[in-house]
């Protein structure tokens, strides 16, 4: 895939202002970056050995390898930056050590695509000369961090210096044997910066506004929850004025957990997402004038997709108090459910404003499981959700 030449310089920018350990500024935070380019190349040695082991069923391996030596430049730079060093530098750095004993070319390195020669791409990333590729980076960031570890770097920087073009020069060999493009890896990297840790936020259209007001979310959803006993079982019943809506829940396990109150996290996606293919039928808002779109953003498939990103992250939630304490979910959480929904509409939506769907969501649930009743206010005017206490 053909992408616009991106500059180092530019790239390193990005990079260092979305990096998120701003507690410890310079060297004093450079382990975190260095245990990062560690645990990346480790993971795309795991891949490849999966790859190798599973062949044809390990579906996505080639995105896996692009997103993981994108994960590893971004690392790289940020030892960079850290070290005060042009990512250009260690470019022009890395270039050199890779002709030594030939013949030095004088061009600058400015762009990923000063880095790697077309006609040095060859192979595969699948191929026995990549696994040998990779493991030889590896054993060059092992080196550093060893290093590191032994000596404090602050007062030995010099030598990390001269690690850093040789483990960046590894990197380019890796890529070229693998026929990978670090300026698409570069891009890819960026992609998901901006899905994750944008500079600025800024919601996704809701999906729902270009159709008739009769097939719109209302824009405020006011949701009485309460729970109600019937014989021996306890059953959540939520009311929007007045009516019933949808079936009274249990909580369908054999251990109670109170997913009961589990409608709540429909709420939340509908107000931030402004996508919820559960409510749609449960308020007979499914948007028929395009069948189409009705058939496949609101049809019985898409509301298994919503329901089963549901659970998935109940179970995650069970496990951490219901995100009690955490203000941000890892990135494997959010990528899964991004995979899941591949091809339907909320696809549109970045990864932050899937964290901010679950995370307030959850926040409501907590107030819910405590109170045991109260309304849920989804407003998706302002992209927010709401608890209101009820009077005992």
């Amino acid at each position: 895939m053909a992408v616009p030449q991106l500059s180092l310089a530019n790239y390193q920018l990005v990079a260092q202002r979305t990096d998120q350990n701003s507690k410890h500024v310079g060297l004093r935070g450079l382990a975190f970056p260095l245990l990062g380019l560690f645990g990346e190349v480790g993971t795309l040695l795991s891949a490849l050995k999966k790859k190798q082991r599973d062949r044809e069923s390990f579906v996505g391996y080639e995105e896996t390898v692009i997103e993981e030596f994108g994960d590893i430049l971004w690392y790289l730079t940020n030892i960079s930056s850290r070290l005060s060093t042009k990512l250009s530098t260690l470019a022009q750095g890395a270039k050199h050590s890779r002709q030594a004993g030939h013949r030095e070319e004088k061009r600058p390195v400015d762009t990923f695509e000063d880095l790697q020669a077309s006609k040095n791409r060859h192979g595969s990333a699948t191929s026995s000369e990549f696994e040998t590729a990779l493991i030889a980076l590896a054993a060059k960031v092992g080196a550093m961090l060893g290093d590191f570890q032994q000596k404090p770097i602050a007062n030995n920087r010099d030598l990390l210096s001269e690690r850093l073009p040789e483990v960046f020069g590894a990197l380019i060999e890796a890529a070229n044997v693998a026929d990978m493009d670090l300026a698409e890896a570069a891009a890819f990297n960026l992609r998901k910066i901006s899905s994750r840790w944008p500079e600025r936020r800024e919601f996704t259209r809701l999906f729902d506004e270009q159709f008739d007001p009769i097939e719109r979310f209302p824009r405020t959803i006011r949701m009485h929850i309460f729970e109600q006993r019937r014989g021996d079982k306890t059953y959540v019943i939520q009311q929007c004025n007045g009516i019933n809506i949808g079936a009274a829940l249990t909580d369908n396990r054999m251990k109670p957990d109170d997913y009961r109150f589990h409608d709540v996290f429909h709420l939340a996606y509908a107000a931030i997402l402004g996508w919820s293919p559960v409510l749609r039928a449960l308020f007979n808002l499914k948007r028929k004038s395009k069948p189409k779109v009705d058939e496949a953003q609101d049809g019985a498939r898409a509301i298994i997709i919503e329901e089963g990103i549901s659970t998935l992250v109940f179970h995650r939630a069970e496990q951490v108090k219901y995100f009690a304490s955490i203000k941000s979910l890892d990135y494997s959480l959010l990528k899964q459910i991004s995979d899941f929904v591949r091809g339907y509409e909320v696809d549109q939506c970045p990864l932050w404003q899937w964290e901010q769907a679950i995370l307030e969501g959850y926040k409501v649930f907590r107030q819910l499981r405590r109170h045991r009743r109260g309304v849920v206010i989804a407003n998706l005017t302002t992209r927010s959700i709401s608890f209101e206490r009820l009077p005992p």
